[in-house]
Protein backbone atom coordinates (compact mmCIF):
# COMPACT_ATOMS: atom_id res chain seq x y z
CA UNK A 1 0.00 0.00 0.00
CA UNK A 2 1.22 3.75 -0.77
CA UNK A 3 2.72 5.79 1.52
CA UNK A 4 1.33 9.06 2.31
CA UNK A 5 3.18 11.79 3.26
CA UNK A 6 2.83 15.29 5.67
CA UNK A 7 3.46 18.48 2.74
CA UNK A 8 6.92 18.61 4.44
CA UNK A 9 8.38 15.79 4.09
CA UNK A 10 6.48 15.63 0.28
CA UNK A 11 8.06 18.56 -0.50
CA UNK A 12 11.45 16.99 0.59
CA UNK A 13 11.06 13.52 -0.93
CA UNK A 14 10.32 15.89 -4.33
CA UNK A 15 14.18 16.42 -4.46
CA UNK A 16 14.52 13.08 -5.68
CA UNK A 17 11.15 11.79 -7.18
CA UNK A 18 8.81 12.81 -9.18
CA UNK A 19 5.64 14.78 -8.22
CA UNK A 20 2.78 13.38 -10.50
CA UNK A 21 -0.56 16.03 -10.22
CA UNK A 22 -3.68 14.28 -10.95
CA UNK A 23 -5.68 17.30 -11.19
CA UNK A 24 -7.87 18.36 -14.77
CA UNK A 25 -5.82 20.67 -16.90
CA UNK A 26 -7.89 23.68 -15.44
CA UNK A 27 -6.92 22.92 -11.77
CA UNK A 28 -2.87 22.51 -12.79
CA UNK A 29 -3.13 25.68 -14.86
CA UNK A 30 -4.98 27.65 -11.71
CA UNK A 31 -1.99 26.60 -10.30
CA UNK A 32 0.78 23.32 -9.06
CA UNK A 33 3.55 22.71 -7.01
CA UNK A 34 6.54 24.01 -9.03
CA UNK A 35 8.34 21.08 -11.39
CA UNK A 36 4.81 18.60 -10.94
CA UNK A 37 4.05 16.63 -13.60
CA UNK A 38 0.08 16.72 -14.76
CA UNK A 39 -1.01 13.52 -15.93
CA UNK A 40 -4.91 14.33 -15.16
CA UNK A 41 -7.44 11.48 -13.96
CA UNK A 42 -10.09 13.12 -16.03
CA UNK A 43 -10.32 16.20 -18.59
CA UNK A 44 -11.52 19.41 -17.51
CA UNK A 45 -15.11 18.03 -19.12
CA UNK A 46 -15.09 14.81 -17.66
CA UNK A 47 -14.38 16.12 -14.19
CA UNK A 48 -17.28 18.72 -14.83
CA UNK A 49 -19.67 15.78 -15.94
CA UNK A 50 -18.88 13.54 -12.79
CA UNK A 51 -18.99 16.53 -10.10
CA UNK A 52 -22.56 17.29 -11.49
CA UNK A 53 -23.65 13.88 -11.39
CA UNK A 54 -22.35 14.21 -7.68
CA UNK A 55 -24.38 17.19 -6.96
CA UNK A 56 -27.40 15.68 -8.30
CA UNK A 57 -27.31 12.26 -8.15
CA UNK A 58 -24.70 11.28 -5.14
CA UNK A 59 -21.51 9.50 -4.63
CA UNK A 60 -21.97 5.96 -6.03
CA UNK A 61 -23.82 7.12 -9.49
CA UNK A 62 -20.57 9.22 -9.79
CA UNK A 63 -18.23 6.88 -8.68
CA UNK A 64 -19.41 4.58 -11.49
CA UNK A 65 -19.28 7.67 -13.85
CA UNK A 66 -15.80 8.04 -13.11
CA UNK A 67 -14.81 4.54 -13.20
CA UNK A 68 -16.51 4.48 -16.54
CA UNK A 69 -14.58 7.00 -18.03
CA UNK A 70 -10.93 6.06 -16.04
CA UNK A 71 -11.44 2.29 -17.07
CA UNK A 72 -10.27 3.01 -21.03
CA UNK A 73 -7.69 5.16 -19.86
CA UNK A 74 -5.62 2.54 -17.34
CA UNK A 75 -2.82 1.83 -19.60
CA UNK A 76 -2.27 4.84 -21.40
CA UNK A 77 -1.99 6.55 -17.97
CA UNK A 78 0.88 4.23 -16.90
CA UNK A 79 2.58 4.60 -20.17
CA UNK A 80 2.21 8.16 -19.80
CA UNK A 81 3.81 8.30 -15.98
CA UNK A 82 6.60 5.82 -16.94
CA UNK A 83 7.64 8.17 -20.17
CA UNK A 84 7.91 11.31 -17.84
CA UNK A 85 9.51 10.63 -14.93
CA UNK A 86 13.67 9.10 -13.81
CA UNK A 87 13.05 5.94 -11.53
CA UNK A 88 10.92 4.14 -10.51
CA UNK A 89 9.98 6.83 -7.30
CA UNK A 90 6.89 8.80 -7.74
CA UNK A 91 4.62 11.45 -5.56
CA UNK A 92 1.17 11.63 -6.52
CA UNK A 93 -1.19 14.06 -5.38
CA UNK A 94 -4.73 15.58 -6.33
CA UNK A 95 -6.82 17.92 -4.70
CA UNK A 96 -8.05 17.02 -1.44
CA UNK A 97 -5.91 13.92 -1.24
CA UNK A 98 -8.59 11.54 -1.87
CA UNK A 99 -9.87 9.07 -4.20
CA UNK A 100 -8.18 10.49 -7.49
CA UNK A 101 -4.77 10.21 -5.91
CA UNK A 102 -5.31 7.38 -4.35
CA UNK A 103 -6.97 4.85 -6.84
CA UNK A 104 -3.73 6.22 -9.32
CA UNK A 105 -1.15 5.37 -6.67
CA UNK A 106 -2.78 1.96 -6.41
CA UNK A 107 -2.37 1.57 -10.60
CA UNK A 108 1.33 2.77 -10.34
CA UNK A 109 2.09 0.49 -7.84
CA UNK A 110 0.72 -2.51 -9.69
CA UNK A 111 2.67 -1.58 -13.06
CA UNK A 112 6.07 -2.04 -10.91
CA UNK A 113 6.35 1.01 -9.26
CA UNK A 114 6.70 2.74 -5.96
CA UNK A 115 4.13 5.64 -5.41
CA UNK A 116 3.41 8.00 -2.47
CA UNK A 117 0.21 10.21 -1.60
CA UNK A 118 0.23 13.79 -0.39
CA UNK A 119 -1.86 13.88 2.67
CA UNK A 120 -5.06 16.58 2.16
CA UNK A 121 -3.42 17.35 -1.15
CA UNK A 122 -2.73 19.88 -2.89
CA UNK A 123 -5.52 21.74 -0.16
CA UNK A 124 -2.45 21.26 2.27
CA UNK A 125 0.33 22.67 -0.14
CA UNK A 126 -1.60 25.41 -0.75
CA UNK A 127 -2.02 26.51 3.13
CA UNK A 128 1.52 25.80 3.31
CA UNK A 129 2.60 28.38 0.85
CA UNK A 130 0.49 30.89 2.14
CA UNK A 131 1.80 30.00 5.87
CA UNK A 132 5.42 30.80 4.10
CA UNK A 133 4.59 34.10 3.55
CA UNK A 134 4.59 35.10 7.46
CA UNK A 135 7.50 33.90 7.88
CA UNK A 136 9.89 36.37 8.96
CA UNK A 137 12.66 37.38 6.12
CA UNK A 138 16.13 39.58 6.48
CA UNK A 139 14.53 41.57 3.26
CA UNK A 140 16.20 44.59 1.60
CA UNK A 141 14.79 47.23 -1.06
CA UNK A 142 16.37 48.36 -3.93
CA UNK A 143 14.87 51.46 -5.40
CA UNK A 144 14.52 54.39 -7.51
CA UNK A 145 13.14 56.22 -10.57
CA UNK A 146 11.95 54.36 -13.43
CA UNK A 147 15.03 53.40 -15.61
CA UNK A 148 17.77 53.67 -12.53
CA UNK A 149 18.68 49.99 -13.96
CA UNK A 150 17.47 48.24 -10.52
CA UNK A 151 17.09 44.65 -12.46
CA UNK A 152 20.33 44.90 -13.53
CA UNK A 153 21.77 45.48 -10.14
CA UNK A 154 19.67 42.96 -8.97
CA UNK A 155 21.03 40.18 -11.25
CA UNK A 156 24.41 41.83 -10.64
CA UNK A 157 24.12 41.12 -6.49
CA UNK A 158 23.26 37.81 -7.33
CA UNK A 159 26.42 37.31 -9.23
CA UNK A 160 28.41 38.36 -6.43
CA UNK A 161 26.78 35.97 -4.39
CA UNK A 162 23.39 37.89 -2.50
CA UNK A 163 20.16 36.57 -2.02
CA UNK A 164 17.91 37.91 -4.90
CA UNK A 165 14.39 37.53 -6.08
CA UNK A 166 13.36 38.99 -9.03
CA UNK A 167 9.46 39.81 -8.79
CA UNK A 168 8.95 41.15 -12.26
CA UNK A 169 10.84 37.79 -13.45
CA UNK A 170 8.58 36.00 -11.81
CA UNK A 171 5.86 37.81 -12.72
CA UNK A 172 6.75 38.32 -16.37
CA UNK A 173 6.04 42.03 -15.75
CA UNK A 174 8.01 44.70 -15.08
CA UNK A 175 4.91 46.77 -13.46
CA UNK A 176 4.21 49.75 -15.28
CA UNK A 177 1.63 49.92 -18.85
CA UNK A 178 5.01 49.37 -20.92
CA UNK A 179 5.47 46.22 -18.55
CA UNK A 180 4.09 44.04 -20.46
CA UNK A 181 6.42 44.18 -23.34
CA UNK A 182 8.65 42.22 -24.17
CA UNK A 183 7.79 39.60 -21.53
CA UNK A 184 5.46 35.94 -21.78
CA UNK A 185 2.18 35.88 -20.64
CA UNK A 186 1.34 35.92 -16.93
CA UNK A 187 0.33 32.96 -14.53
CA UNK A 188 -1.68 32.76 -12.52
CA UNK A 189 -1.51 35.13 -8.75
CA UNK A 190 -1.71 32.13 -7.02
CA UNK A 191 1.13 29.70 -9.31
CA UNK A 192 3.41 32.99 -8.92
CA UNK A 193 2.48 32.64 -5.39
CA UNK A 194 3.87 29.44 -5.04
CA UNK A 195 6.65 29.81 -7.32
CA UNK A 196 8.18 33.12 -4.97
CA UNK A 197 7.32 30.35 -2.39
CA UNK A 198 9.63 27.26 -4.06
CA UNK A 199 12.32 30.23 -3.89
CA UNK A 200 11.95 31.07 -0.33
CA UNK A 201 12.16 28.06 0.63
CA UNK A 202 15.96 27.09 -0.63
CA UNK A 203 16.68 30.99 0.50
CA UNK A 204 18.51 31.21 4.10
CA UNK A 205 15.72 33.61 6.08
CA UNK A 206 18.44 35.37 8.72
CA UNK A 207 20.58 36.59 5.92
CA UNK A 208 19.30 39.62 3.80
CA UNK A 209 17.05 39.00 0.40
CA UNK A 210 17.50 41.94 -1.91
CA UNK A 211 14.11 42.92 -3.48
CA UNK A 212 13.29 45.79 -6.13
CA UNK A 213 10.95 48.23 -4.49
CA UNK A 214 7.34 47.14 -6.16
CA UNK A 215 3.78 47.94 -5.84
CA UNK A 216 1.61 45.58 -4.80
CA UNK A 217 0.61 43.95 -7.83
CA UNK A 218 2.47 43.62 -11.31
CA UNK A 219 -0.11 43.87 -13.88
CA UNK A 220 -2.60 41.17 -13.00
CA UNK A 221 -0.37 39.77 -10.01
CA UNK A 222 -0.39 40.61 -6.75
CA UNK A 223 2.34 39.93 -4.29
CA UNK A 224 0.50 38.01 -0.91
CA UNK A 225 -0.43 39.89 1.48
CA UNK A 226 1.96 39.04 4.41
CA UNK A 227 4.87 39.50 2.13
CA UNK A 228 3.93 42.75 1.03
CA UNK A 229 3.79 43.86 4.53
CA UNK A 230 7.68 42.91 5.56
CA UNK A 231 8.37 44.55 2.14
CA UNK A 232 6.39 47.68 3.23
CA UNK A 233 8.94 47.56 6.72
CA UNK A 234 12.04 46.52 5.06
CA UNK A 235 15.01 48.87 4.81
CA UNK A 236 14.79 50.61 1.40
CA UNK A 237 18.20 52.02 -0.43
CA UNK A 238 16.69 54.54 -2.86
CA UNK A 239 19.14 55.52 -5.71
CA UNK A 240 19.29 58.97 -7.11
CA UNK A 241 20.05 58.41 -10.55
CA UNK A 242 20.55 61.42 -13.07
CA UNK A 243 17.51 61.80 -15.41
CA UNK A 244 19.94 61.54 -18.33
CA UNK A 245 20.61 58.07 -17.27
CA UNK A 246 17.92 57.03 -16.48
CA UNK A 247 16.72 58.00 -20.37
CA UNK A 248 19.80 56.27 -21.82
CA UNK A 249 18.20 52.92 -19.57
CA UNK A 250 15.00 53.16 -20.67
CA UNK A 251 16.29 53.63 -24.88
CA UNK A 252 17.83 50.52 -24.30
CA UNK A 253 15.20 48.44 -22.88
CA UNK A 254 12.51 49.73 -25.15
CA UNK A 255 13.84 51.27 -28.32
CA UNK A 256 13.91 47.81 -30.02
CA UNK A 257 10.50 46.99 -29.40
CA UNK A 258 7.19 47.66 -32.28
CA UNK A 259 6.14 51.28 -31.98
CA UNK A 260 2.61 50.06 -32.04
CA UNK A 261 3.40 48.60 -28.76
CA UNK A 262 4.99 51.16 -27.30
CA UNK A 263 2.29 53.58 -28.69
CA UNK A 264 -0.48 51.61 -26.94
CA UNK A 265 1.75 51.50 -23.51
CA UNK A 266 1.77 55.74 -23.90
CA UNK A 267 -2.53 55.63 -24.31
CA UNK A 268 -2.38 53.78 -21.36
CA UNK A 269 -1.05 56.71 -19.17
CA UNK A 270 -2.86 59.47 -21.45
CA UNK A 271 -5.23 60.89 -18.42
CA UNK A 272 -2.09 61.08 -16.45
CA UNK A 273 0.18 62.68 -19.19
CA UNK A 274 -2.98 64.78 -20.58
CA UNK A 275 -3.68 65.46 -23.99
CA UNK A 276 -0.87 67.92 -25.36
CA UNK A 277 2.00 65.65 -23.75
CA UNK A 278 -0.03 62.69 -25.10
CA UNK A 279 0.55 63.90 -28.68
CA UNK A 280 3.87 65.47 -28.05
CA UNK A 281 5.48 61.71 -26.86
CA UNK A 282 3.10 59.85 -29.87
CA UNK A 283 4.98 62.90 -32.70
CA UNK A 284 8.53 61.55 -30.80
CA UNK A 285 7.87 58.37 -31.14
CA UNK A 286 6.68 58.29 -34.80
CA UNK A 287 10.06 60.62 -35.51
CA UNK A 288 12.24 57.77 -33.47
CA UNK A 289 13.07 60.05 -31.02
CA UNK A 290 13.06 57.57 -28.46
CA UNK A 291 14.83 59.69 -25.80
CA UNK A 292 12.03 62.24 -25.56
CA UNK A 293 9.49 59.98 -25.60
CA UNK A 294 11.07 58.33 -22.35
CA UNK A 295 11.29 62.01 -20.89
CA UNK A 296 7.92 63.23 -21.09
CA UNK A 297 6.32 59.53 -19.50
CA UNK A 298 8.94 60.40 -16.74
CA UNK A 299 7.00 63.43 -15.99
CA UNK A 300 4.35 60.92 -14.56
CA UNK A 301 6.34 58.00 -13.46
CA UNK A 302 8.71 60.01 -11.48
CA UNK A 303 5.56 61.52 -9.58
CA UNK A 304 4.07 58.50 -9.11
CA UNK A 305 7.01 56.42 -7.43
CA UNK A 306 8.20 59.49 -5.09
CA UNK A 307 4.54 59.98 -4.01
CA UNK A 308 4.62 56.05 -3.17
CA UNK A 309 8.09 56.80 -1.53
CA UNK A 310 6.61 59.82 0.75
CA UNK A 311 4.34 56.96 2.17
CA UNK A 312 6.94 55.05 3.90
CA UNK A 313 8.72 55.35 6.75
CA UNK A 314 11.18 58.19 6.59
CA UNK A 315 13.84 56.97 8.78
CA UNK A 316 13.40 53.45 6.53
CA UNK A 317 14.75 55.07 3.19
CA UNK A 318 18.49 55.25 2.55
CA UNK A 319 19.60 57.29 -0.29
CA UNK A 320 23.00 57.10 -2.01
CA UNK A 321 23.63 59.18 -5.16
CA UNK A 322 24.31 57.71 -8.73
CA UNK A 323 26.64 60.12 -11.22
CA UNK A 324 27.79 57.43 -13.33
CA UNK A 325 25.65 53.61 -14.19
CA UNK A 326 29.20 51.30 -13.49
CA UNK A 327 27.02 48.06 -12.82
CA UNK A 328 29.60 46.21 -10.47
CA UNK A 329 30.86 49.22 -9.09
CA UNK A 330 27.37 50.58 -7.78
CA UNK A 331 26.17 47.54 -6.56
CA UNK A 332 29.54 47.10 -4.72
CA UNK A 333 28.66 50.45 -3.28
CA UNK A 334 25.06 49.31 -2.30
CA UNK A 335 26.48 46.39 -0.52
CA UNK A 336 28.52 48.69 1.60
CA UNK A 337 25.57 50.80 2.40
CA UNK A 338 24.07 48.20 3.61
CA UNK A 339 27.03 46.90 5.84
CA UNK A 340 26.98 50.02 7.22
CA UNK A 341 23.62 50.42 8.22
CA UNK A 342 23.53 47.11 10.16
CA UNK A 343 27.46 48.15 11.53
CA UNK A 344 28.75 45.23 9.69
Amino acid sequence: MAKSYEIKEFLFKSETASIIDVRSEGEFVQGHIPGAINVPLFTNSERAIVGTIYKQQGKEPAVQKGLDIVGPKLSTFVHDVKSKIQGKEVLVHCWRGGMRSGSFAWLLETSGLVPSTLVKGYKAYRNFVLSTFSTPFNLMLLGGKTGSGKTKLLHNLKEQGEQVIDLEELCSHKGSAFGAIGQKAQSSTEQFENNLCEILLKMDPNKRIWLEDESRNLGGIYIPDNFWLQMKQAPLIFLEVDKKIRIANLVQDYASYPKELLEEAIQRIQKRLGGLHLKLATEALHNNDFAQVAEICLMYYDKAYLSGLDKREKNTVHRIEVDSFEVEKLSRTIIEKENELNGK
